[in-house]
């Protein structure tokens, strides 16, 4: 996977945005927390659920974070990859340029 331009985490695609996100399950509070570069140079939305990694509950908890800070239904943000892993790529349908406007808002400065 490559970083994103310009710092950003996600990347526009034909439906929607790509999200790379830092997932921390059992964060005490469901909330994003800004955006981190990982060691390696990635871009990624840093993330916190109160969810356990059990059972994909801390997926399902992520989904529904971003859903509501997004203004979107469950359905149109999936997990592409990393369902196990604490580094996701998320999959959000809907227009790239309002999404990333949103993404802005949400990852700025808590």
């Amino acid at each position: 996977m490559t970083s994103a331009a310009g710092g950003r985490p996600w990347t526009a695609t034909a439906d929607g945005l790509r999200l790379s996100v830092r997932l921390t399950p059992r964060g005490g509070r469901d909330a994003i927390d800004g955006i981190e570069i990982l060691s390696d140079g990635r871009p990624v939305l840093k993330a916190r659920v109160r969810a356990a990694p059990t059972e994909g509950e801390a997926n399902a908890a992520l989904i529904a974070l971003l859903a509501r800070e997004l203004g979107l239904p469950r359905s149109a943000v999936t997990l592409a990859t990393g369902a196990t892993a604490r580094v996701k790529l998320l999959a959000i349908a809907g227009d790239p340029t309002a999404l990333a406007a949103r993404l802005a808002a949400a990852g700025g400065p808590r």
